[in-house]
């Protein structure tokens, strides 16, 4: 077996070029209280590792492959400290294989750089088995619970959730408390107007990307009930579990969800025990990959809590084809201005699926069901 870890310098879901509307239009982040980094999201460093591509090869040729943020540290993580978990190993026993990584990297990870890593390798394992059984990852994971996956649009524009025939919108928060009043305002003017595009009843959610404090995101979920929000995302620091607790407390009309930037079972639990939230929102390629993540979504069919995960393409639709708490997904519009369909990693993938009149479909090829573009897409590996 052998282990390789790649970074590329395509744009790509993690790195994205000055004037595309994630990177430039107005969205509130948890830097937006600083002048000096509140109007683009790469003044403060966005993107600023870029993707982690871990392949992992058997002796017979047999390659899976996985995807995480993390760039050249990751890496370094992967290639240097991971990898002796797997050579000689055998690559079926996941289970194994991933808790070895995690125990090995508490002194250091427990979340972020780490568990990306972790992920990543994952994710590849995930792969490899697939092809190995020639089954799809979904078919590993228990088999189908639909026939389609039905997928919900995260774009600044409205009219696209329509014309596509998604599920729901999501649109990011335009403001963020250092904006006052008046940027309060503007983020209701801006969502009443979404809610007129999109009409009565379509599922309307809002991404607030940890932006907001505690007596912000009260007064805007308040500001919003008449407008009906589906839910609103990610309100607060992911660590203020405290937070979370009492917004729930303080809006009970009103769906919260969170998770994008929470790792392992044990950030989950927490979310669950204290029932802070009403969706579960865990980004498969930074989570722990596929095995954590289907332990989340075991302890959350517990609490009856639905998980949809933050958008990371087919990695999560094969989970969520397989559980039937996971409802609908996240398409994420990655064009420049953010109306047309395009693969959300960019040209790293080939094949990778895209939502047709608002539903992902799957195929039965084994695992991802896609490969990484060596055509067009250069990898480099810096460490071997």
């Amino acid at each position: 077996m052998e282990v390789r870890a790649y970074v590329t310098e395509a744009a790509d879901y993690h790195r994205q070029a000055t004037g595309h509307w994630i990177v430039d239009s107005p969205i509130a982040t948890p830097m937006s209280v600083y002048a000096d980094y509140k109007a683009s999201r790469t003044s403060w460093g966005l993107g600023v590792l870029g993707s982690v591509i871990v392949e992992i090869e058997l002796s017979d040729g047999t390659c899976g492959f996985g995807i995480s943020i993390g760039g050249e540290p990751a890496c370094y993580i992967v290639e240097q400290h991971l990898s002796r978990f797997l050579i000689g190993q055998d690559p079926r026993n996941v289970e194994q294989i991933w808790d070895q990584m995690w125990r090995a990297t508490i002194p250091y990870g427990r979340k972020g750089l780490a568990v990306h890593a972790i992920s990543a390798v994952d994710l590849a394992l995930w792969d490899l088995l697939g092809k190995l059984r020639g089954e799809p990852v979904y078919a590993l994971l228990g088999g189908r619970s639909g026939a389609r996956l039905p997928v919900y649009v995260t774009t600044c524009r409205p009219e696209t959730a329509l014309s596509q025939n998604f599920a729901g919108l999501k649109i990011p928060l335009p403001y963020g408390p250092a904006d006052g009043a008046r940027g309060l305002q503007r983020n209701v003017d801006t969502l009443a107007a979404a809610r007129e595009t999109v009409g009565p009843g379509f599922p309307l959610m809002v991404d607030c990307y940890m932006s907001l404090d505690l007596p912000y995101a009260i007064d805007l979920g308040r500001a919003l009930e008449k407008i009906g929000m589906y839910w609103l995302e990610e309100c607060l620091p992911p660590d203020d579990i405290d937070g979370y607790a009492r917004l729930k407390a303080a809006l009970p009309h009103q769906r919260l969800s969170t998770g994008e930037h929470e790792y392992t079972r044990y950030g989950f639990r927490e979310l669950l025990a204290r029932r802070c939230v009403d969706v579960l929102q865990p980004d498969v390629n930074w989570v722990g990959g596929i095995t954590e993540a289907r332990r989340i979504v075991a302890m959350a069919a517990a609490y009856d809590i639905p998980v949809i995960p933050h958008g990371s393409s087919v990695f999560s639709y094969h989970l969520q084809y397989a559980f039937p708490n996971c409802p609908m997904a996240e398409f994420l519009v990655m064009s420049a201005g953010g109306d047309e369909l395009v693969p959300i990693f960019g040209g790293l993938l080939e094949n990778e699926p895209l939502p047709i009149d608002g539903c992902i479909t799957l195929s039965d090829a084994p695992g991802w069901g896609v490969e990484l573009n060596r055509t067009t897409i250069k990898l480099r590996r810096p460490y071997n």
